[in-house]
């Protein structure tokens, strides 16, 4: 029985905001305490396995959690999906991706409609499913693609589907991503693509995101390097820009995501399954929607059984998040938190992981499990759950 490693990633799933959160503007964001405050949770099996028991969680607790639980600081200086990922897979930045809260300058848009030879509309700080609203028919109307940014070092293009088909969409969204680099370096160009039903306007789940490659290695590489099966589920690929991933099933949704997590546990396919689930997000916490939130941690929830039943004694996993979306928080935007951490191995130790320094940290742990040897980054807390 070969020793496999899962890490699944409730995207923005937080838990506190950090010490640095007022540099951000968040201080005071919680999205879990948040959440349970304002429609409770029912979470039993998270629970169980110690979320509740990580400090400041402001959940139940159990007097014997069945996993090691704690969480982690993010030692790059962002709130970013990019920079989260690349810090859990060993890899903290020391460069800042550049944010535009005023919208992108002149010499940019000027510079990107002259590439794409068409104008722009938009060209703001602004909620995505808000500027489809009050931009769409005029997008309709000219063909002109919709760009915005958040407080996030994004920038996103929005279009109607039936307008800008997809694969134009995504040629457009290349276009940008080779341009937003150097003095303009662009943590993630991301296609928006939407349509509309009984005269509203939706995003569809053809969303792709365009990542820089990590400018230095990451356990992603070191375990192909290896020759190990790297497994990207969901947008891991477009966050790693395809580097360091051999299998790759790019689900758009929770409910696919964590079948096709399931499904590679019960093949016995992957030496590391890297899971991304969206919707917590994107569907959500972008959208101040905390009873969609709290409903869609209930399903994962319930989903739980299945895939701790679909682990070998040999497998470690790990449930985490990235960054927080706290939803009833003032704003739309990512929110610096603590992320939580769920680990066990089998039936393995159950302990208090405390705070731990880095998402590194997690990297480092699957790295050392996999491979018996040190991650030049983070420090590994296997000895904690063997």
């Amino acid at each position: 029985m070969k020793k496999r490693a899962t890490i699944i990633v409730l995207d923005s799933v937080g838990i506190g905001c950090l010490p640095d959160a007022a540099e951000f503007g968040d201080k005071g964001a919680h999205t879990l305490g948040h959440i349970y405050k304002e429609r409770g949770m029912k979470i039993p099996n998270l629970i169980l396995l110690g979320l509740g028991n990580i400090e400041d969680s402001r959940l139940p607790s159990v007097k014997f959690p069945s996993a090691a639980y704690g969480r982690a600081k993010e030692v790059t200086k962002a709130k970013d999906t990019t920079s989260g990922h690349w810090e859990m897979a060993g890899f903290p930045m020391d460069i800042q991706f550049r944010t535009y809260p005023n919208g992108f300058p002149k010499r940019i848009i000027d510079a990107f409609e002259k590439a794409i030879g068409r104008g722009t509309l938009g060209n703001e700080v602004a909620s995505g499913t808000e500027i489809i609203k009050r931009l769409g028919d005029e997008h309709v109307r000219t063909g002109k693609p919709i760009v915005y940014t958040s407080a996030d070092s994004v920038f996103q293009i929005a279009a109607h589907e039936s307008v800008i088909p997809l694969e134009e969409l995504y040629t457009i969204c290349e276009t940008a991503r080779k341009m937003l680099v150097g003095d303009d370096l662009v943590g993630r160009v991301i296609a928006r693509p939407f349509s509309d039903r009984d005269g509203e306007y939706y995003r569809t789940e053809n969303r792709r995101d365009y990542a820089l490659a990590p400018m230095n290695d990451t356990i992603l590489d070191g375990l192909t390097a290896k020759g190990m099966d790297v497994v990207g589920i969901g947008k891991i690929e477009d966050i790693f820009a395809h580097r360091g991933i051999t299998t790759v099933d790019h689900t758009k949704n929770n409910h696919d995501g964590i079948e096709s997590t399931i499904r590679f546990l019960k093949e016995g396919v992957g030496d590391f399954i890297f899971t991304n689930l969206v919707d917590f997000d994107m569907l959500y916490g972008h959208r101040n929607d905390v009873e969609g939130y709290g409903a869609a941690l209930e399903y994962f929830d319930s989903k739980l059984p299945e895939i701790l039943r679909a682990m070998t004694e040999e497998d470690l996993l790990i449930i985490t998040a990235d960054h927080g979306c706290d939803p009833a928080y003032p704003g739309t935007d990512h929110t610096r938190e603590y992320i939580p951490v769920i680990a066990l191995i089998g039936n393995g130790k159950t302990c208090s992981l405390g705070t731990l320094e880095s998402f590194a940290d997690l990297g480092a742990t699957v790295y050392e499990y996999l491979t018996g040897e040190k991650w030049h980054c983070g420090t590994s807390f296997l000895d904690k759950l063997i």
